[in-house]
């Protein structure tokens, strides 16, 4: 008795399976990753399995207390020289380890202290400007305010000469209607 059905494409079905469902072997990667988005879609509202970061590797903690010390020298067991080794190999591991943990330590310190240098140059350069604005902004009343004052001792010369030039006009005026002069020109005449 065959545990399986073999049909065409590679698609065999299990005897007494879940409603005759098809197993599919997947011959190219292309064709699994098909395969495992076809078995997704069939029930959207099923949330996705999402796996979780793999936690980096860390090596063991060196022991507190070391009972055998032992080296590669004469004398030492056959057997002893592969303990060795192991430990050996391990202590390396974890001072690399160290290594790189120290050097990405220096790399993100040093990023920090870009950012921060970064900022205050920026801090800088924006007080900077904020003080060349305030100086415009000053410039710009001051000249304002110069030129109302302009502007107000003209109006009180005006108002000292208008009162004798309305004096001198109102000669003229006097004049004027003395001599009863005809007009110097006509509208509508060429």
């Amino acid at each position: 008795m065959a545990a399986h059905n073999t049909q065409k494409n590679n698609k065999t079905t299990k005897p007494g399976g879940k409603g005759g469902q098809t197993l599919v072997i997947a011959k190219t990667l292309a064709e699994e990753q098909r395969l495992k988005l076809e078995r997704l879609m069939r029930n959207p509202d099923k949330l996705a399995p999402i796996p979780d970061r793999q936690r980096e590797w860390t090596p063991r903690a060196p022991p507190e207390f070391v009972r055998d010390v032992m080296g590669s020298s004469a004398g030492a067991g056959s057997g002893e020289f592969h303990v060795y080794r192991h430990l050996r190999r391990r202590e390396y591991q974890r001072q690399d380890f160290l290594d790189k943990m120290a050097e990405v330590q220096d790399k993100e310190q040093e990023y920090l202290d870009k950012v921060e240098e970064n900022k205050r140059v920026a801090d800088e350069r924006t007080a900077k400007r904020r003080k060349k604005r305030e100086k415009m902004k000053q410039k710009k009343i001051m000249a304002k305010k110069a030129k109302l004052e302009a502007q107000n001792k003209k109006d009180d010369a005006d108002k000292a000469s208008s009162s004798s030039e309305e004096e001198e006009d109102e000669e003229e005026e006097r004049e004027a209607d003395d001599d009863a002069e005809a007009p110097s020109f006509i509208m509508g005449k060429k």
